[in-house]
């Protein structure tokens, strides 16, 4: 049995006060959603009606809109993860590719659920604004990119120096806020849709890495690099 060392100890205590603070911020993003919240509905309106881009913008302004929100959709997620897979296969680090492959794969429909069960529509503009079927609240793309963030942080930590920790976690904090900005220039999400994904996506991801035991020192982390 794994010893319980006590950094080890710090480390998942760490993870489940991220994680129970994330799933608290959605809660009660959820809540004043269902609720109609004064406070809540007047700031995602206002800042809903001052981001978006507007019906008007040309197609190479929406083709770059696009293309910065895409790396919140699921094939993503699943073509970035792929290399790292096939590396895990060929270490036969079997627990740690089982948590990847939970966390990215089921964020999606458990994002689904949560939208069916808040029932939120979308964004509406005077000159009809984007055209989506789906409901608003969690955004999918948030939840998706937040999930592909925190995973990549907490599978790469302990290969990484101090110096490439900071400039990793600095990188995909500015994708997670790209990928949720870009949904609110688009016209298709307010903003505690874009917060609501990003906590769902980060309490999930740690929530499945503490399942799987795949927190740095745990059986299905990747060890740290020889020779630092």
């Amino acid at each position: 049995m794994l010893q319980q060392t006590p950094g080890r100890v710090t480390v998942r205590r760490g993870a489940a006060a991220a994680a129970g603070a994330a799933v608290a911020v959605l809660l009660a993003l959820g809540a004043g959603v269902l609720a109609g919240w004064a406070p809540q509905v007047r700031l995602d309106d206002a800042l809903s009606s001052a981001l978006y881009a507007g019906d008007d913008r040309s197609a190479l302004h929406d083709a770059l809109l696009e293309v910065l929100t895409t790396p919140g959709v699921t094939w993503f997620r699943v073509v970035v993860c792929l290399p790292v897979l096939f590396w895990l296969g060929a270490r036969r680090a079997w627990r740690t590719a089982g948590w990847v492959v939970t966390a990215n794969v089921l964020v999606a429909p458990l994002t689904t659920l949560l939208k069916e069960a808040v029932g939120r529509v979308r964004p509406a503009f005077e000159d009809g604004g984007a055209s989506y079927d789906t409901l608003s609240f969690p955004s999918g793309h948030s939840s998706g990119i937040a999930t592909l963030v925190t995973l990549g942080l907490v599978l790469a930590w302990p290969r990484l120096s101090p110096a490439r920790r900071r400039l990793a976690l600095a990188g995909g904090l500015a994708l997670a806020v790209l990928v949720g900005v870009t949904r609110m220039w688009l016209g298709v999400h307010f903003l505690s849709d874009v917060v609501g994904g990003w906590a769902l996506g980060v309490a999930w991801t740690l929530l499945v890495a503490m399942a799987y035991d795949a927190l740095p020192g745990g059986r299905g982390a990747l060890p740290p690099r020889e020779g630092r």
